[in-house]
């Protein structure tokens, strides 16, 4: 198993952050916090692939992510959970994915 590090280059987390910023701008409607460990966003479908590309390389570099999709007729609804030592990461994105949908 890989250790629950992430190993993104310092240089590339701030490219990433703008990805994410992107994505949550572009098509997150929703976000619900289901725990402390496990946050919903529920997503345009007209993202679902941009939104894909992005979480399977952050859990390339960041293995303490799990992201699981549920595609639904009008939604994409994407989980995100981490273990309880990485809650904070969780809470970091919770708090940039608000503030894409108050600028939406």
């Amino acid at each position: 198993m890989a250790p629950e590090a992430c190993t993104l280059p310092l240089v590339d987390r701030p490219l990433r952050l703008v990805e994410f910023d992107t994505l949550f701008a572009d098509g997150l409607t929703a976000q619900q916090r289901l725990s402390p460990t496990v946050l919903r966003w529920t997503l345009d479908p007209e993202v679902e692939r941009t939104a894909r590309d992005l979480t399977a390389r952050e859990t390339a570099c960041c293995s303490f992510f799990t992201f699981d999709f549920a595609v639904g007729a009008h939604t994409v609804q994407l989980d995100v959970t981490v273990p309880p030592a990485h809650v904070e990461v969780l809470d970091a994105l919770a708090a940039r994915a608000s503030a894409g949908l108050a600028a939406t």
